[in-house]
């Protein structure tokens, strides 16, 4: 039974509902066409035409009428300490993946004495099936800015960056302008809000490099070269972007600052459950018939409450077959584990990880081979080819998925074993591939790759055997097919 799931808008409160449901509200049909003529008066319209959906009101005069920047005034009345102290009392983690404690780090690069310590936003977003926080920078950048400035004033830095994807060319056009706007207004410059305290934020566009999601390797296209990742430690709050102190935090981690600094930390720590708290955002998408971002309190609900809850269940009335709660560097679970409380120990305690908050749905008619094959795919590109076992692992993989899932071919059979691909020993070798990764792996990326490979092997060995049963069969024909003709 569909159980009815409550979104808890706190970041996204004045953020437009972005759902396939809202989406399909924009195309015209007889019984809407009146409406959206009144709305839009003057501008032709024809049945079955999609309506973009209007553009968000992102000036910062609209975000102060509703309290923005409120935060920021508080926080400048506070010591630095305290702010740390109250962010750290909120038990609020890093939502960008790793989920470390936030005013941890921050206390950690605020004890350090050296000078000309940097603040960095986070807003690549590169994980796949992940799209949280375009929303946040598209609808409500001065939030994002202003968990920016805070966190500055604490550690002490005057310099900051937002480092977004290059492909984001319409948030990025957003955040500069709402930038300027911020120095207008003294927001950001010397002396903010007639303080003593300077920052200002520099945009710096990434180049669609999947390996900037590691913290090193984005301080390093910072600065103008390849991005690759660094040896830690040191760790960036001792030594990150050009030497210097540095912290770096998530878009969304960010946006939470504002609400925190105040409705203080336990107000905060009234929200989700003991060791995750606060909402999270969730960008649900796949085999689901309303895929969209959905804002929920941490705990609360369970994997298959925000499935068939929010997202309103499998396309087309299918069964579902596997779920990945975090992006596609999770490892998979499978339908037995619906009740799974969404949150960070619950996941973790049923073999899998909240991520980014990606949750990729698949039905049975999905092949997991396959998917996991295109996953590689995505990773191997991807790779910074900085390590081998990187480098080497996600070509190997990536070949021997394309075997396994693609009919054989004559060109293939010079690779093969005598014998044919049930000789080749498929399943083994990519256990031991995809184990080397996570044992030597430079990165948290590389690391992480081979965990949907693993998990699916767990829990669909039967679909990989029977593709190889197949190729089996090809190859017998080939060979079969060779004899004849070498007779002839």
């Amino acid at each position: 039974m569909k159980k009815e799931v409550k979104e808890k808008r706190i970041l996204l409160k004045y953020c437009s509902n972005i759902n396939a449901k809202a989406a399909e509200e924009r195309i015209i049909t007889p019984e809407n066409i009146d409406y959206f003529r009144t709305k839009y008066p003057g501008r032709e319209f024809h049945l079955y035409q999609w309506i973009p959906f209007d553009a968000p009101n992102t000036s910062i005069n609209t975000y102060m009428e509703k309290g923005g920047y409120s935060a920021l005034k508080k926080a400048l009345s506070m010591k630095p300490e305290e702010i740390i102290s109250e962010v750290k009392d909120s038990g609020l983690i890093g939502r960008g993946g790793a989920a470390f404690p936030t005013g941890l780090k921050w206390e950690f690069a605020f004890k350090q004495t050296e000078k000309g310590k940097y603040f960095v936003c986070n807003a690549d977003e590169g994980e796949p099936g992940t799209f949280k926080d375009k929303v946040l920078l598209d609808q409500d950048p001065h939030k994002v800015i202003e968990g920016m400035i805070i966190g500055a004033y604490a550690i002490g830095s005057s310099k900051g960056y937002i480092y977004i994807r290059g492909e984001y060319q319409d948030s990025i056009k957003i955040i500069e302008k709402a930038l300027e706007e911020a120095r207008a207004s003294n927001i950001l410059g010397s002396n903010i809000l007639g303080s003593s305290f300077s920052f200002d934020i520099e945009v710096k566009k990434g180049a669609g490099a999947y390996i900037v999601g590691e913290e090193t390797a984005l301080f390093r296209s910072i600065e103008g070269r390849r991005a690759v990742p660094g040896v830690k430690p040191p760790f960036p709050t001792v030594s990150g972007l050009y030497r210097k102190p540095t912290v770096i935090n998530n878009v969304e981690t960010l946006a939470n600052i504002p609400h925190i600094i105040l409705n203080g930390a336990k107000w905060f720590r009234s929200l989700g459950v003991e060791g995750s708290f606060g909402t999270k955002l969730f960008s649900i998408s796949g085999s689901v018939k309303n895929p969209g971002v959905y804002e929920v309190e941490l705990g609360k609900y369970t994997l298959g409450d925000l499935i068939y809850g929010l997202a309103d269940g499998i396309e087309g009335n299918r069964k579902l077959k596997a779920v990945l709660p975090g992006g596609a560097s999770t490892c998979f679970l499978t339908k037995d584990k619906l009740d799974v409380r969404v949150d960070y120990r619950s996941l973790r305690k049923a073999g899998s990880s909240l991520g980014t908050g990606a949750i990729l749905v698949f039905d049975e008619t999905v092949s997991i081979p396959e998917t996991v094959r295109d996953f590689f795919d995505f990773y191997q590109e991807e790779s910074c080819g900085n390590c081998v076992p990187c480098r080497i692992g996600t070509k190997r993989i990536s070949e021997m998925l394309h075997w396994i899932t693609e009919p054989v071919d004559l060109d293939q059979l010079k690779y093969l074993s005598p014998g044919g691909p049930k000789k080749m020993a498929y399943i083994e070798k990519l256990r031991d591939i995809a184990m080397t990764m996570k044992d030597a792996a430079k990165c948290g990326l590389g690391q992480a790759a081979p965990d949907p490979l693993l998990s699916s092997i767990e829990f669909f060995k039967n679909e990989y055997d029977a593709l190889i049963e197949k190729r089996q069969k090809e190859y017998e024909y080939f060979i079969e097919k060779a004899k004849i003709l070498s007779k002839a």
